[in-house]
């Protein structure tokens, strides 16, 4: 029976991994208008104001979910329910699910707001554009990408092995950065060669999740992770990093240091 959970864990954290990698290529598409049956801008547009209050019903139920779920209060009170191997990949399945009926559902704005008509301009966007993609995919395995998605979680359970918190560690952006997964969303949501009006209230209603999000989560990390995390927090920017100019009285004195 012990080996039957085992293996179960470890499809069911599989399918919801796949499901997500699915949806993740799928919204590449979706907002960048290409490649994808249904698009941000394509499709009949409809009366404005009914698609301004189903369009932001979506992301703020994306949002909720993606929030909520995230809170070591639900993880606590939903791990009574399901094992606690499962309960990153049902979150992952739960934040596809709401990105799949956004998709399903959603109401297109195409006014457009700009439009990048010369071919040089317009490549260097889209370029910036999957950089953004680029760099969130980098941020998650810099954190541990399968951790991050449940499979290490059921992985570890399938082979009878204890699951183990990560470290924490500040690899590569995480040095100059604190949070390069969201500087790559913003870039994906905002850097586009065309905006339309139903673009601007994805990018807009996505990036204010983020930025109330943000608190939300290093505060979790902090009561989590303690001093280390907090100082790296106070030390740290959130998306810029710190340019850090030599003064001329510092070679100097590491001379007299020589001496």
């Amino acid at each position: 029976m012990e080996w039957t959970r085992r293996i179960g864990a470890l499809s069911y954290g599989a399918i919801c991994y796949a499901i997500f990698f699915a949806t993740f290529l799928y919204l590449i598409g979706f907002l960048g208008n290409f490649a994808v049956p249904k698009s941000i801008d394509s499709g009949a547009a409809g009366p404005v104001g009914t698609a301004l209050l189903v369009d932001f019903a979506l992301l703020a139920l994306f949002g909720l979910q993606h929030s909520v779920m995230a809170r070591p209060g639900w993880k606590r009170v939903f791990t009574r329910i399901v094992p606690r191997a499962v309960e990153r990949s049902s979150y992952v399945l739960a934040s596809s699910a709401a990105l799949i009926l956004l998709f399903w559902q959603w109401r297109p704005m195409p006014t457009m707001l700009f439009k990048l008509d010369n071919d040089v301009a317009f490549s260097i966007a889209t370029g910036i554009y999957f950089l953004g993609y680029a760099i969130i995919l980098e941020a998650t395995f810099l954190i541990d990408h399968f951790d991050l998605f449940g499979l290490r979680q059921v992985f570890l359970r399938g082979v009878g092995r204890p699951y183990t918190e990560k470290r924490f560690v500040t690899p590569a952006l995480y040095k100059i950065i604190r949070h390069p997964l969201y500087l790559g969303w913003l870039i994906a949501f905002w850097v586009t060669p065309a905006l339309s009006v139903g673009h601007l209230l994805f990018a807009s209603v996505m990036s204010a999740y983020i930025l109330i999000a943000i608190p939300l989560e290093e505060r979790d990390l902090a009561a989590q992770l303690g001093a280390q995390y907090v100082a790296w927090r106070e030390r740290t920017p959130a998306f810029v990093p710190r340019i850090r100019r030599k003064t001329r009285e510092q070679p100097r004195r590491a001379v007299e240091d020589v001496r």
